[in-house]
C-alpha cells in the first residue's frame, strides 16, 4: 500500500434553498482540524455547480448538508452528475435531515455514506479517512 502524497480533499456545500449551515460549518471545521483541505462552497449551491466545482478542485470527497427534505432529488442529480463527468471515484456523502428510510434508495444511487443530524464529528472523519485510504489501495 502506497501512502497518499497529499492530505485528504473535501469539498463541502450545500444545494439547494436551505440556508442553515451551523452544521456543516462545524464539520468543515472537524475535517480542517483533522488535516483534510477543504473547500467550503457556502449556501443555495445547483447540484451541478457542486459537480463542477469538485471535478475542477480534483476533491476525493464531496459532502453536502439538505435540511429541507429535498435530499432525494438533491442528491440524485449530484450522483447523476458525477457519473456523467467520469467522476464516480469521488466519495459522495450527504447529511442533514434524513428520514432512515431514505437511506437504502439513496446509496442505491450514488451516494456513499449518510450521517443523519447528531452524527458525531469524530465518525465522519474516521469514515472519511478509512473511504479514501481503502480507495487508495483498491
Amino acid at each position: 500500500m502506497t501512502e497518499r502524497q497529499r492530505p485528504i480533499r473535501v469539498l463541502m456545500g450545500k444545494p439547494g434553498l436551505c440556508g442553515h449551515d451551523r452544521g456543516i460549518v462545524l464539520v468543515v471545521m472537524a475535517l480542517r482540524d483533522a488535516g483534510m483541505e477543504v473547500i467550503y462552497s457556502g449556501r443555495h449551491n445547483s447540484p451541478e455547480t457542486l459537480v463542477e466545482v469538485a471535478v475542477q478542485e480534483d476533491v476525493d470527497v464531496l459532502g453536502v448538508s439538505v435540511l429541507s427534505g429535498a435530499h432525494m432529488g438533491l442528491c440524485r442529480r449530484i450522483a447523476d452528475g458525477l457519473r456523467e463527468r467520469n467522476a464516480s471515484d469521488i466519495l459522495l456523502l450527504a447529511g442533514g435531515f434524513i428520514p432512515p428510510e431514505d437511506i437504502p434508495a439513496m446509496k442505491q444511487f450514488g451516494v456513499h455514506e449518510v450521517f443523519r443530524d447528531g452524527a458525531r464529528l469524530d465518525d465522519i472523519v474516521a469514515f472519511i479517512r478509512s473511504a479514501v485510504q481503502a480507495r487508495a489501495a483498491a
